[in-house]
Formats: structure tokens, sequence, C-alpha cells
């Protein structure tokens, strides 16, 4: 068990260049809500369902991060910073980073039954800031969820999610097989195919803007021989 502690904190140490040792990652709200959560979810299998939400609710008091003790979490979460929501029917794979203010959220059965209302998430994904993942779909192996991104459809193995609602980018192979990605976006740019639509839009007003001026100077031609003649009668 302390061996998986250790292995466990070097993970979260070389995901994040901060902490200076593993003494200083043990104070991270993540490292504590994932260990409230294993005891939690420990109870919630048991079916002692009233103590599991009690340490969630301590966790999230003391965290600021709400884990439902229904979910399902692998190995090496790192979970950066607090705020963060992941539901009942949640699953997470290993070596999974998530940044602040992300929620693994559900849908809302209009027949009332529970069941799966919650993402998957694959192994080695990173969730950037304030990113929302909603609905029961599978976010797939080293995705990468960018800043604020909102998903709702399945997520391609290596894919990078962006915008609201979130659209997949093609991510270099260089890239995709990092073994981590901070904020799961890289740092050049992830979104070439989004630049070069924006390029031809700038393109095309700028065509647009020049015909209409053209278009203006000839009005004005036509208009000042009618001007002259006025005058001179």
């Amino acid at each position: 068990m302390f061996e998986r502690l250790i292995a466990y904190l070097d993970s979260v140490k070389a995901r994040d260049p901060a902490p200076r040792s593993r003494w200083e990652v043990l104070t991270y709200p993540g490292v504590w809500a994932l260990g409230y959560h294993r005891v939690a979810h420990w109870l919630f299998e048991a079916e002692l369902f009233f103590l599991a939400r009690l340490i969630n609710h301590w966790s999230r008091m003391v965290t600021a991060i709400d884990i439902h003790p229904g979910a399902k979490i692998g190995r090496n979460l790192f979970i950066d910073h607090g705020f963060s929501v992941i539901g009942e029917t949640a699953e997470i794979g290993d070596n999974v980073t998530i940044y602040q203010n992300v929620t693994l959220g559900g849908t809302n059965p209009t027949n009332g039954v529970g069941g799966k209302r919650h993402p998957t998430i694959s192994d080695e994904v990173i969730i950037g800031s304030g990113a929302q993942i909603i609905g029961p779909i599978t976010v797939g192996h080293r995705a990468r969820i960018g800043a604020n991104a909102v998903v709702t459809d399945e997520v391609p193995d290596g894919a990078t999610m962006i915008g609201l609602k979130a659209r997949s980018t093609l991510v270099p192979a260089e890239e995709w097989m990092k073994e981590f990605l901070p904020y799961g976006t890289p740092c050049d740019d992830p979104c070439e195919g989004a630049r070069e639509i924006g390029r031809d839009c700038v393109e095309k007003l700028e065509t647009e803007l020049k015909a209409l001026r053209a278009e203006v100077a000839q009005l004005r031609e036509e208009r000042e021989p009618t001007r002259r003649s006025g005058t001179d009668d």
C-alpha cells in the first residue's frame, strides 16, 4: 500500500512542476479528495449509502471537490485544484488529469430510470479548466478536452476537443504521443483547421470590402459630372 501511495505521488509530481517534494503533493486537495473517495466508494459498494454520503459531504467541504461515492476511478487520477464535480455513474480510467472547475455531468432520463448517465473517461485523458462533459458518452484514450469545452458527443482516441459545442481538431502524432500535455492543449496550435477557416473568412471579408470601396468610388465619379452640370446651369 505504501509503495502504491509513493507511485501515485510521483505520478502527480511528474504532471505538475510546482511541488518540490512528495510532501507538498500530499497537501493537494485533489489528493485528499481521491483518498476520501476510495473510502466512500468502498462503503457505497457495501450499500452503506448514508456513511458513504457523509464522507463525500465532508470531502466536499474540505477540498471543494465533489466526487459521488458511486463513481468508479482508476489509478493515478490527478485533480489539479478544486471546484470539480464527478457524477455517480462516471467512470475514469488510469492516469487521467483533471484541472479546476470541470464537470463530469449526467443527463436526466425522462423515463425516471437512473442507469448510466455520466461519461466514461478512458486512460491518459487530459481535461482542461472549466470543461463540461455531459451524458453517457465515452472520451477516448489519450484524448484532450480543451479549457471551457462543452462535450456532449463521443470523443475518438487522441482527439482534441475545443469550443462550445466542442468540435474535434486534428493533432500531430508527435503531440498525441506525448506522455503529458498541460491543460490538454498544445502550446503551438491544436486548431490548424480552425485557423485556416478563420483566415479564409478574413480574406473573403477583405475582398468584399475592396469591391464595396470600388463601387462607392464609381458612384462618386458618376455623380460628380451631374453636380458640376447643375452648378454650371
